[in-house]
């Protein structure tokens, strides 16, 4: 007796299809899982049998072979209870086999509940892809699969109730995707943030291009309290940028009932105490780390010379590419990691370097030995550098509101089309776009170009410096709504390279 049914996997942040084929022969009992099945995909066999007898069906007394194909592809976690039920249930008598464009996945309780499982949209897109009209997964998980379009979702409860609608006894109604609108509330505000204007303005034009920014000051100054406002005033995510996102937390098991998709910016801060690997990604089944859950959003890193140069060092290539590959004896895998980098850090050990009140004690070595923790290699990578004063009395007991994230944004959203009329389907940002784009959109002329030939022979930048530059000076005339680089957006773009961490 044979039975084939259809489900899913997870590769990496992608999903493909899995055939449950189970095959119940005459011999000594025995319940055998082959296709390269790590350990919770083999205890399987403990949570069918006990989820089949709870549910009044007969568990055969035969030998039974369940094999996974591809089975070259190593099988992780517990989403093949379900289907291995199925298969069983099939191949014995006890139910009909299900129709060939039919699908499942989730995990089992002993009484034959289903728990959600991770990976629910990439495997939804991928049985999508592969013709699957109907997808049978776990009620928390509904939402989130039923994102992927063109595919008939069925929330689950138990196994009781699915066998109650393959039998038309009971009909399931199919899930609906989730609203949007309802999901994408936050309570962040620039309004909040007092004075600082030139934080502000800094942080608009980082927003506007895409572009990296270091943010240097005393505590207390406002720097992670003005970073974690800045999702608020990036563009509105796409569709498939909510997928991108959605597919990577879905993997790492961040997504749930209440917050199914990733609809708003990811702003990912990690402790200054995490590992290389966490940051990257990695473990014996590669899982994303933490600069792709920021894909698409930001990563935060404050108090940036606390961390390990080993974990800052890994930040250079996936900055680049906007992807990093993690390899394994098993195989690579490679995880998306678009992200802006957004990093803070007192501007000496103590905090208090040329602070008015002269509190700060540091020596001239232990201040280069604090910036000396940053490589210049990754410096070179970020496009703006803004020094954030303290604030005095009068600015904090202002009551005059401040300006709202929702007319930055404005700004923001009116520079970012200008951009995407520009390069078309190509880049979508400044920051982004490559050397082409670089010599036809960011040409200098006259007084723009003297300026920037002085800035560059004075600072001694490199040529990734110099290009840097060019992208946020263009940047900054898209704010302001000029065809050409004038004098002026190059100036206000070499400012934020002034920071001179030698001398400090």
């Amino acid at each position: 007796m044979f039975s084939k049914i259809n489900s899913l996997g997870v590769s990496g942040v992608g999903g493909y299809e899995v055939a449950v084929e189970v095959y119940i022969s005459n011999g000594l009992p025995a319940f055998d899982i082959v296709g390269l099945p790590d350990a919770a995909v083999k205890e399987a066999r403990e949570r069918v049998r006990a989820a089949i007898k709870n549910n009044g069906f007969r568990f055969p007394v035969s030998r039974l072979t369940i094999n996974l194909a591809p089975a070259d592809k190593k099988k992780v976690g517990t989403v093949y209870d379900l289907p291995i039920l199925m298969g069983i249930l099939s191949a014995s008598g006890e139910l009909e086999k299900p129709k060939e464009d039919c699908a499942f996945f989730g995990e089992l309780s002993l009484l034959g509940e289903l728990r959600p499982v991770a990976g629910a949209l990439p495997m939804a897109i991928a049985a999508m892809r592969s013709g699957i009209k109907e997808l049978y997964v776990p009620a928390a998980n509904a939402a989130e699969a039923a994102f992927a379009q063109n595919i008939t979702v069925y929330p689950v409860e138990s196994v009781a109730q699915l066998i109650r609608h393959l039998r038309g006894e009971e009909k399931l109604s199919p899930a609906a995707p989730p609203d949007l609108e309802k999901l994408g509330a936050t309570a962040l505000d620039f309004s909040d943030v007092k004075g600082q204007e030139n934080v502000k303005r800094a942080l608009e034009i980082a927003a506007a291009g895409g572009h990296n920014i270091l943010i240097v000051g005393p505590p207390g100054a406002g720097k992670s309290m003005m970073a974690k406002r800045l999702p608020t005033i990036l563009p509105d995510m796409s569709r498939e940028e909510m997928i991108e996102s959605t597919e990577i937390h879905s993997v790492a098991g961040l997504t749930n009932p209440k917050e199914p998709i990733v609809c708003r910016r990811p702003f990912r801060s990690p402790h200054h105490t995490v590992s290389a690997i966490a940051l990257s990604g990695g473990g014996s089944s590669p899982r994303p780390g933490e600069i792709s859950l920021a894909h698409n959003g930001v990563l935060f890193l404050d108090e940036l010379p606390e961390f390990s140069r080993e974990a800052l060092e890994v930040l250079r290539q996936p900055l680049e590419d906007g992807q990093v590959t993690v390899s394994r004896v098993a195989g690579s895998v490679t995880f998306p990691s678009r992200f802006m980098l957004v990093c803070a850090m007192n501007p000496c050990k103590c905090g208090w370097y040329g602070h008015p009140s002269g509190r700060c004690r540091c020596t001239e070595s232990e201040l280069r030995r604090y910036h000396s923790r940053i490589s210049g290699p990754l410096l070179d990578r970020i496009d703006l550098i803004v020094e954030v004063p303290a604030l005095d009395y009068q600015e904090l007991k202002s009551r005059s509101p401040s300006e709202s994230s929702a007319r930055i944004k404005e700004r923001v959203d009116a520079a970012r089309e200008i951009q995407r009329r520009r390069y078309g389907s190509g880049a979508m940002c400044n920051a982004l776009i490559g050397s082409r784009e670089l010599r036809d959109f960011c040409t200098l002329e006259g007084e723009s170009e003297a300026l920037m030939k002085a800035a560059f022979d004075s600072m001694d930048l490199s040529a990734r410096s110099y290009d840097r530059i060019l992208r946020v000076a263009r940047t900054i005339a898209d704010l302001a709504g000029s065809e050409a680089i004038e004098p002026e957006h190059v100036a206000e773009a070499v400012q934020y390279r002034t920071y001179d961490f030698r001398d400090n």
